[in-house]
């Protein structure tokens, strides 16, 4: 496969209508991955699986997602983003419409993993924003858009719990397609046409040229490691919730879906705080901030332990937990997208696959762990994950000056 050699228009004005539609658009993909997860109990009941087999259907659209940052993702820095968006979320509706009618669970299981390869349009969405936004609004715009990608995951959990007590899990998935259908429709009509980057290389190329890119910026793999960490802890958190709400393994709660899914919304409200962690970046406290966020993030794990008997503990810790998420997120996304501004999708394919290694890792992990040792079990490993990349960070902000803009952070 050869990339076009069409060059790039003239840029593009970044409006207010754009900035919405690239998080929407974000936002609604990335949901897709985590329709299922506050509903594992009721897909297992109706398939007749079990707790950990429920969980693999989190694992597998993650495993699927990071099928689609490796292999597609690295196409946004060469192909018309206009036209490769729209046509992912129209695949994304045909996976969707197939998990909704699925008979058992390998087809589930299938149709889930294609959802999460199609859902990857959210991480061509996120540099894509990056590369219209002026260069003191930078850190800014990304930080709408990944508020927009987190909202979307957390509200999914909200919608689908709603929807899941009127009509059950299946019903879920078939407005979830009717989202995406809308979105692609709206990213064509009213997205600017982006033209194709200058270049001859093949795709193998292009693929080889993301180890290439992580061999040149020890920035990036450093971003990496913290991503991995990161996510691993988010994943893990909200895969076990499920579980612990559910009153699985001796939880003193017995709630509905629609009860389950309404916990999103404390992880809505922690989110929101996240563009002012990408104001401060473009004002060049990035490593503060980025320290800040660990230790929000550290702090959470105590409400969060707290919060397996404590209903209030428990949403004052998730919207702790996931500004700290974010803010993580956000941190990252800032140093990488300043290190070359022309390969920003091959350096995101990077970071998200590493990023979203972390979170099959930590689903897979809080699955196993909560059926072994309940809720503290989970709570003791993001503690200790947690630690690590709070040590890690220590080493790797040695090298970033206390007050540097995301363009002077040095590799």
């Amino acid at each position: 496969m050869c990339v076009s050699t069409v060059a790039a228009p003239q840029q593009a004005r970044l409006t207010r209508l754009l900035v919405l539609v690239f998080a929407v658009t974000a936002g609604s993909s990335a949901g897709c991955l985590y329709y299922l997860q506050p509903l594992l109990q009721q897909v297992g009941s109706d398939l007749r699986i079990s707790t950990a087999t429920a969980a693999l259907l989190v694992s597998g659209a993650q495993v699927g997602y990071l099928c689609g940052l490796a292999l597609l993702v690295p196409l946004g820095d060469f192909l018309e983003r206009r036209r490769m968006v729209p046509g992912l979320l129209i695949a994304s509706v045909v996976a969707l419409v197939v998990s909704a009618v699925a008979p058992n669970f390998p087809i589930l299981l299938a149709a889930v993993f294609v959802t999460g390869i199609t859902a990857s349009a959210a991480q061509v969405v996120v540099p894509w924003s990056s590369s219209l936004a002026e260069p003191g609004r930078r850190g800014q715009v990304v930080g709408t858009v990944m508020s927009g990608l987190l909202l979307g995951i957390l509200s999914s959990r909200v919608l689908s719990g709603a929807i899941a007590q009127l009509g059950g899990w299946r019903a879920v998935l078939v407005v979830a397609a009717a989202i995406q259908l809308v979105m692609s429709v709206s990213v064509y009509l009213l997205t600017p046409a982006t033209g194709r980057a200058a270049s001859g290389e093949r795709y193998r190329e292009v693929l080889v040229s993301i180890l290439s890119l992580i061999r040149l910026h020890p920035m990036l793999r450093h971003r990496m490691v913290l991503g991995f960490l990161a996510m691993a802890c988010f994943s893990g958190v909200w895969t076990a919730l499920a579980f612990l709400l559910a009153g699985d393994h001796g939880s003193p709660y017995h709630y509905s879906e629609v009860v389950i899914g309404l916990f999103g919304i404390a992880g809505v409200a922690g989110a929101l705080g996240a563009p002012v962690v990408g104001r401060l970046s473009d004002r060049g406290y990035l490593r503060p901030v980025t320290t800040l966020v660990w230790v929000v993030l550290l702090a959470s794990w105590a409400l969060l332990a707290w919060g397996g008997h404590s209903i209030i503990a428990l949403i004052v810790a998730l919207l702790v937990f996931d500004f700290g998420i974010q803010g993580i997120q956000l941190s990252n996304q800032s140093a990488i997208y300043a290190l070359d501004p022309a390969a920003r999708s091959r350096l995101t394919t990077a970071y998200m696959v590493m990023y979203f290694l972390g979170g099959v890792a930590g689903s897979v992990t809080a699955g196993a762990a909560y059926e072994s040792g309940g809720w503290a079990r989970v709570c003791e490993i993001g503690v200790g994950a947690t630690v690590v990349g709070i040590a890690l960070w220590a080493v790797f902000a040695r090298h970033i000056p206390a007050r540097a803009t995301t363009a002077d952070t040095p590799d």
